[in-house]
Parts: structure tokens; sequence; C-alpha cells
């Protein structure tokens, strides 16, 4: 029996499944690579106003990005273009990105990257943010190569 077909399906309602906090964002993990055999993550990400990550890459994992609620801001290719309710990203994997909350409420994004394993990077993350006297911010960058993900300058 292969890999797929041992897989068992997996269903959840609104709200269920990891909850982690880090970067200042609020990250629902429903799905990781436990449950679809490694080959995608599927998560919420909801990013407060003027939050979203620094530019980047992944060498692993390609991106799509659906914007549920606000106005979230998206770089690629050297230029920036928002996206409302409905809005939807692709950012292949080693494409330098990012993304800005440009509105005045909290933006809610569900997000998948394939493979999975973003999900390892972001707990790892979560628990250096969440330790006691707050996050060592020199370790980020290291924790981010050890998982294919590295920051570039703006």
């Amino acid at each position: 029996m292969n890999q797929q077909a041992s897989l068992q399906a997996t269903l959840l309602n609104p709200g269920e499944g990891t909850w982690l906090q880090a970067f200042g964002d609020e990250l629902i993990f429903h799905l990781t690579g436990e449950q679809t055999g490694g080959q995608c993550c599927l998560f919420t990400d909801i990013t407060p106003p003027g939050g979203g990550p620094p530019p980047h890459y992944h060498l692993n994992e390609d991106e799509w990005f659906n914007v549920q609620e606000g106005r979230v801001s998206f770089f690629a290719h050297g230029q920036w273009r928002e996206l409302g309710p409905g809005g939807i990203a692709f950012v292949p994997k080693g494409l330098v990105h990012t993304f800005k909350n440009t509105g005045t409420v909290n933006s809610r994004m569900l997000v998948t990257t394939s493979p999975a394993g973003f999900e390892v990077f972001m707990k790892r993350c979560a628990d250096e943010f969440n330790r006691d006297g707050g996050p060592d911010m020199s370790k980020i960058p290291g924790i981010a190569a050890e998982h294919g993900i590295h920051f570039v300058q703006d």
C-alpha cells in the first residue's frame, strides 16, 4: 500500500487546528505534513495592520495566498500589488517576496505551502517568540536557513 492510500481524511470545523503566534501574526494550522503525507500545509494567517514578514525566499515551498479579509499588498518581481478579499497570490519557490497588511483591521488569509514543512519552521519560531523574556531575534535567520528560508535586504 502506498503512502497516499494510507492517508486518512481530515475534517475540521472553522477555527480548529493548531494555533501559534509568531512575528506578530496569529496562525491556525489546519493541515500539516503529518495529515497530508508531506504534500502540503494549509493555515490561516491573521496579520495586524502594518504587519508582514521581511522580504524572503523559500528554497523548498511554493506558496498560495487567498485573501479572505482586509487589504494585503504583495511584493514580487520588484513590484507591489494590493489585493482585497477573494484575491489570490501564487509565489513559486526561489522568488523573493513579502506581504504587508495595508488595511486598518486585521487581515485574514488562507495560505497553502507545498510541500509541507513550513509548519515546522513556524513552530520553532513560535517557540522562540513565546519564550520568557521575549525572542532572541538573532536566532531567527538561523532557524529560517535550517528550513530553506532566507531573508534578504530591502
